[in-house]
């Protein structure tokens, strides 16, 4: 199996251009990284980088997608070729959106699979607090995850989804800075979630991790033949990739998973962090760099997808629920199944 080959240009004033079938990377005029085109299906490029003309016209023939994001990871541009996806499938898609029922089983499928997700990170902690009292805290703040998903199959209205997802996801972000090490709380806490910009180091690791597997989100499903634009959870807004936002949802406790890891190990400290002049708290490039790498890495892991009953690199997980959500959109007796790790 294969896992989408990504590219992270993250050094600040990087240039970039082709050699050949190659894609060069420099940095004040020093080559330090050569890549086969071949090997890459995108490249991401934070901040301030500087791409050749050829080597963007090459990367639209190939079908590599270039995407351009700010130094916080906020989405600026995707660059792409021509578009090659199933046709009927993307008409089925764009059909499905007058379907009230499809969209609103749809949505609720992409909420409980995130609200499972995120109160399995929850009990996680509760069982290994080392606070009587923080576990207590946890529990019922899982306990609470729990009465929403049951509450789930009730409702008939998008907007009332919304609210419960909205809900939900706030007592989960409450329950997170308990789940931070006690020696590491005076560095790494939040208060809710702030974003564009960030307003503390915890958002802005958060923050920095969700624009990646947005992206990987956004691709799997170019991948399967959809139209990222059209989803069924997220309201569809010009330039806003709203499936590709409702299949990240259930991979949004993933990327938490991956910050407190970094935090609680201490590979990150308040000096890989700078605050900007409107108030913005920002990566340095050297723990960018870090977060790239222990990103790349745990997507290596093998995770047991209950549907398909067998060890998937987590990875490829976007592929695979891209192309469960397709088979969805084209079969009636196939609802979307999220993913929910065991």
């Amino acid at each position: 199996m294969q896992l989408l080959n990504t590219l992270y240009i993250t050094t600040a004033d990087t240039y970039v251009r082709l050699d050949n079938d190659t894609l060069r990377v420099e940095v004040e005029q020093e080559t330090k990284l050569r890549v086969p085109l071949h090997h890459l299906s995108a490249v991401v490029c934070f901040g301030h980088t500087g791409i050749s003309s050829p080597l963007m016209h090459r990367l639209a023939e190939d079908g590599i997608a270039l995407v351009l994001l700010d130094s916080n990871g906020r989405f600026k541009a995707r660059l792409e070729g021509a578009v090659s996806g199933n046709v009927l499938l993307r008409q089925a898609q764009f059909s499905r959106l007058s379907e009230s029922d499809f969209v609103l089983d749809t949505a609720r499928a992409c909420v409980a699979g995130k609200i499972k997700n995120t109160r399995q990170v929850l009990q996680r902690g509760a069982r290994e607090a080392k606070s009587e009292d923080e576990a207590t805290v946890l529990t019922r703040l899982a306990d609470d995850l729990a009465a929403s998903l049951r509450a789930l199959p009730a409702v008939t209205d998008l907007n009332v989804l919304r609210g419960i997802e909205g809900e939900a996801a706030r007592q989960y972000f409450t329950g997170l800075n308990l789940l931070v090490r006690s020696d590491q709380r005076g560095v790494f806490q939040m208060d809710g979630r702030s974003r564009r910009p960030p307003r503390d180091r915890m958002n802005a690791l958060l923050s920095f991790l969700y624009s990646m597997w947005m992206n990987d989100c956004r691709s799997a499903l170019e991948v399967a033949g959809l139209d990222p634009q059209v989803g069924f959870l997220h309201a569809l807004r010009p330039g806003r990739a709203a499936l590709a936002l409702d299949l990240m949802e259930e991979f949004r406790p993933w990327a938490d998973r991956l910050v407190l890891t970094l935090i609680n190990r201490g590979q990150l400290s308040a000096d890989d962090f700078v605050r900007s002049e409107g108030g913005g708290v920002l990566l340095q490039t050297e723990a960018r760099k870090e977060v790239v790498v222990a990103y790349q890495e745990r997507k290596k892991d093998e995770i047991n997808h209950p549907l398909l009953a067998q060890a998937v690199p987590l990875g490829l997980m976007p592929l695979v629920q891209a192309r469960l959500m397709a088979r969805a959109i084209r079969e009636s007796d196939a609802p979307y199944v999220p993913f929910v790790a065991k």
